[in-house]
């Protein structure tokens, strides 16, 4: 019967299709915008940048490869299904159900006939593009010149050339088995292959397809085998990375023998397309199987077992030697220089007359603990911010190289509402904030050799204004032909915050802090009379325009478009503050910006800023890795650079078994610059990506003087480095199999006494130190070890102390000889040296200390215990560790109070280090620490009273003499007095009272 409503639904339907066109046609639309925004977007950024080849050759490499991977897959698997249907049986006889899948399936033939070829072939083209990165290095690849212990190849057969054969044979083998799989589907289907009972029919055409197919499969898989047994050689099944004992006696040759047969079964499947006979064929793909499993799992674990298990020592000796060297060179450290350091114990008088020079440098001012010190002295307004890390760089001051701790003023747009501020206004940071690493004020702070706004003091005349920085916003529109600036510069009344701040600085530096105004002030000066302007805190703005040529220009309405559909803000589009001459900065971060000139290189997690030849610049470490570096051992890069300092980790992993610091990069702060420097010009890795990004490495030469003098040793590669040596720094193979001297680096000391906190490995520390007996001092990084055991029997004493000249070259140019100079001094294990968490538990249960600690824990305060440094001063092991003091609530940043030191099993706890390191060794520790003469009080040796010293009068109650109950009451007093003080920003006020707490603190020792 006749449905009446039919041609109702049919009409309905077609009425529909016209709507239902349409959305889809909006939606393409819409989707091919943003495809050519995002596009074209990037064009203009590499353009502007001057690295838009690296963009067009990965473009081209990826482009390339997918249409190989397209075709390479799709046109095997499309006449697979075409040469199966026109060879079909004309006559064949189908069963009924057969008989219905085929008619079911013709309407579709034709679509499925094309369309499954594609679907599988966009697979095999983006699985193959991913790919390009070894494609190139492939056909670029440079000789190294080395061999490996097993075959005697080329390191770069390993590097280059096997992951691309394997990869061709896995591709190749893919598309093999589909077009096998899609061939016999479609034979099946239209009768080539039928089932009667027990006998199964093959017309010829099939066969010959199908055992050619077959045939090319097994050739593949004999080229796999083969390949296999050289990348045993990276394997990681043995007790070491590399072919073992029962690899290379039995994996190996059993690879080969596996290969062998599989090219045998191979001929047999080509003759079953001549003759039509299957039984030769069939067995032999058996006895394949068959021997895999004997061959593959079975010899190989019986040699195991029985042969290597009882005796694996000196059987597997030989090929430890092998992971051993190579894994020392891969990794870099084959040449570290090895020195015993009889560490004394006693601290005698006079011990460190002769270290001088590191004493001096001694750093008391903590990277990760003063960030909020930096921000409450030197935030100046609430849209700037500090990392929470600052940097430990180095400057030449007054003739003398000064190690410092500095950080850059960044923008924060968080709390600006309104596209028009965040985008236009608060567009950039201002200035670098630098302090003397081993110098503190009366009062605990940093003593600034760097700060203020406008920016003034030692580092002379540089451009402040910070584009690019780790924090900037996500983009901004600046410059432009505008008739008045609208770019906030800085707070015009923070001119005078800078003075007073200038003159404190004067107050408590040794020398007189250059008077020179920053790079771009007379620009400013005048934009200070022409565009200054009320804040929105009724302070005055000095505003400034961008001059710079850091971003793509938004010089038409088609640019301004698709800038808009990036950024999803139509404002861009339609704001008429968007100028002629505007630009669009975007991709800020220098870690982002290097990375996509360099796709290439693995990025160090902590680029440092540095004021270079008048700029401010970004200082970026890139590496270049494998994973296939034949015997050396394998390990996760993510995971050796986590430590305390760096706690977030990347949970993908990044396998690597060979680094390079190859590369050393610049940002410019101001216009985004991007500069690359081929450091490790002997890096096969970096020959062969230099051919395929030509001229974009600069040459180390063109390196000014200034640039140089500020590179300095990558941590994360020092963090890789120094857990390999920890089990490396052992050569000879059976005390390296029996880890009878494994080390690792200790937990650090400050986290782990933190109630709940996780065990993190102590972060290194850059200093200038000497290591060694007859060393020079230098600026290095350096770190601890102690012995690698578990359970209740370890001892937390040191065993090694790594270090890695850090000193690049001076300012005249010159490259440093030793830089990057690996030096391990070895303590002797018979007169124990205490460790970091020995050290750190006998600061915390020292009865005076523990005193004095809980004196300054008392009424809204809180103790902050700094870095745990170690030196190899005096003939043995210094401990050095500042001791803050932060307030609990209101206005609450850290000061620094007090500084621990130890040596040996002493110990001493004073107001400042050279006040420590004199109590520690005698009285006199014979060499002056840098701190000297800030300390606010002194103390009369006749009678041990606690005196005023240049900080003013401290007030009359200072209890020296009172009773502990009058004391503590002077003490919490104090207490208020300097909270309400520091809430207050009354500085003045803040130091009396910490004065009166200061001498309280030694009034109540006397009383004990």
């Amino acid at each position: 019967m006749t449905d009446p409503n039919a041609p109702a639904q049919a009409t309905r339907q077609r009425r529909l299709s016209p709507l239902a066109i349409t959305i889809v046609l909006v939606v393409i639309l819409i989707l091919g915008f943003l495809a050519v925004a995002a596009v074209l977007t990037e064009v203009l950024w590499y353009r502007q940048t001057g690295y838009l080849p690296v963009l067009t050759t990965q473009w081209l490499a990826a482009g390339a490869m997918f249409l190989i991977g397209f075709v390479g897959i799709a046109v095997p698997v499309f006449f697979a299904i075409d040469i199966a249907y026109r060879k079909r049986p004309v006559y064949a006889r189908l069963t009924a159900q057969l008989d219905r899948y085929q008619e079911l399936f013709e309407p579709l033939r034709r679509l499925v006939k094309w369309g499954l070829p594609a679907v599988v072939g966009l697979f095999g083209g983006f699985s193959t593009a991913a790919q390009w990165q070894s494609v190139l290095l492939w056909i670029n690849g440079e000789r190294t010149g080395e061999t490996d212990a097993q075959f005697g190849l080329d390191i770069s057969f390993f590097l280059f050339d096997l992951p691309m054969l394997q990869g061709i044979v896995a591709f190749a083998s893919a598309a093999t088995l589909l077009a096998l799989i899609a061939g016999v589907a479609t034979s099946y289907l239209y009768g080539g292959i039928a089932f009667s009972g027990r006998d199964v029919r093959v017309s010829k055409a099939t066969r010959i397809q199908a055992a050619v197919l077959a045939t090319l499969y097994l050739v593949l898989q004999a080229a796999s085998l083969w390949l296999d047994q050289y990348r045993t050689l990276t394997g990681t099944a043995g007790i070491r990375t590399g072919a073992m004992f029962s690899d290379v006696n039995a994996v190996i040759p059993g690879k080969q023998i596996l290969a062998g047969i599989a090219v045998i079964v191979a001929v047999l499947f080509i003759v079953t397309a001549f003759t039509g006979k299957w039984r030769l064929p069939v067995i032999g793909t058996a006895l394949l199987i068959a021997s895999s499993l004997v061959l593959g799992v079975g010899y190989p674990w019986a040699i195991q077992q029985f042969q290597v298990g009882p005796d694996e020592k000196s059987l597997e000796s030989e090929y430890i030697e092998r992971n051993i060297a190579a894994t020392r060179a891969a990794y870099g450290i084959e040449d570290v220089e090895k020195e015993r350091y009889d560490a004394v114990t006693d601290a005698e008088p006079g011990a460190l007359r002769n270290d001088a020079t590191t004493t001096a440098n001694i750093r008391i001012i903590d990277p990760e603990i003063v960030s909020p010190t930096f921000a409450q002295l030197e935030q100046i307004r609430q849209y700037y911010q500090f990392p929470g890390s600052l940097n430990v760089d180095r400057y030449e001051i007054d003739g003398q190289v000064e190690d410092t701790v500095s950080a850059v003023r960044d923008i924060n747009i968080e709390e600006q509402t309104g596209w028009y501020n965040r985008t236009l206004v608060y567009t950039h940071g201002y200035g670098l904030v630098a302090a003397f690493g081993n110098q503190r004020s009366p009062g605990g702070e940093p003593v600034f050799l760097e700060n203020g706004i406008p920016t003034s003091g030692k580092l002379g005349t540089f451009e402040p204004r910070i584009y690019f920085g780790m924090d900037s916003p996500e983009y901004s529109i600046v410059g432009g032909d505008r008739s008045k600036a609208i770019e906030l510069d800085f707070p015009a009344d923070a001119e005078s915050t800078a003075e007073a701040s200038a003159e404190n600085a004067e107050d408590a530096q040794p020398a007189e802090p250059d008077a020179e105004a920053p790079a771009g002030d007379e620009e400013t000066t005048e934009q200070a009379v022409e565009g200054e302007e009320a804040g929105e805190d009724g302070g005055r703005q000095n505003m400034t325009t961008f001059s710079g040529d850091g971003g793509p220009v938004l010089d038409n309405i088609f640019t301004k478009l698709i800038y808009a559909l990036k950024f999803q803000d139509m404002e861009v589009l339609l704001s008429g503050a968007v100028v002629d001459g505007s630009q669009i900065l975007y991709d800020r971060n220098p870690v982002d910006r290097v990375q996509k000139v360099a796709p290439y290189l693995t990025i160090d997690k902590a680029p440092y800023a540095s004021v270079v030849d008048g700029r401010v610049v970004w200082i970026v470490d890139g590496y270049t890795t494998s994973d296939d570096y034949p015997y050396s051992e394998a390990s996760d890069m993510n995971a050796l650079t986590v430590d305390a300092d760096a706690s977030e980790r990347d949970p993908l992993g990044k396998p690597i078994n060979y680094i390079r610091n190859s590369v050393k990069a610049t940002v410019d702060a101001y216009d985004g610059t991007v500069s690359l420097y081929a450091w490790d010009t002997e890096d096969p890795l970096l020959k062969s990506w230099s051919k395929i990004f030509p001229d974009t490495l600069k040459d180390v030469s063109e390196m000014s003087g200034d640039l140089l003098s500020h590179v300095r040793y990558p941590s994360d590669l020092f963090k890789v480095q120094r857990a390999m040596l920890g089990e490396y720094h052992v050569t000879d193979a059976d005390a390296f199999y029996s880890a009878e001297d494994k080390w690792r680096t200790p937990d650090d000391p400050v986290s782990t006494a933190t109630a709940g906190a996780a065990k993190l490995a102590q972060p290194p520390y850059y200093l200038t130190l000497a290591a060694g007996a007859d060393a020079d001092p230098n600026y290095s990084i350096y770190s601890t070890y102690i012995p690698d055991q578990s359970g209740e029997g370890s001892r937390d004493i040191l065993t090694g102390y790594l270090a890695a000249n850090s000193n690049a070259g001076s300012e005249d140019g010159t490259i440093s000889e030793d830089y990057g100079k690996l030096k391990l001094l070895t303590l002797p294990k018979g007169d124990p040296i205490p460790g970091p968490g020995q050290v750190q538990n006998s600061f915390t249960t020292d009865s005076n200390v523990s005193n004095l600690l809980n004196i300054l824990r008392q009424g809204e305060s809180q103790v902050i215990s700094g870095n745990l440094l170690t030196l190899p001063v005096g003939g043995g092991l210094l401990y050095v560790q500042p001791v803050y003091v932060q307030a609990k609530s209101g206005t609450s940043f850290p000061i620094l109070q007090k500084v621990l030191v130890a040596f040996g099993d002493q110990i001493a706890f004073e107001d400042t280090l050279d006040e420590a390191l004199d109590a520690l060794f005698g009285g006199n520790s014979g060499a002056d620490a840098g701190d000297t003469g800030t300390t606010p009080t002194t103390e009369d040796p006749e009678t041990g009273d606690a005196e005023t010293g240049d900080s003013g009068d401290a007030g009359s109650g200072g209890g020296a003499t009172g009773t502990l109950r009058e004391t503590l009451t002077e003490m919490q007093d104090a207490l208020k007095a300097r909270d309400t003080a520091m809430q207050e920003g009354d500085w003045a006020a803040y130091g009396e009272a910490d004065e009166r707490l200061k001498q309280a603190i030694e009034a109540a020792l006397e009383t004990q």
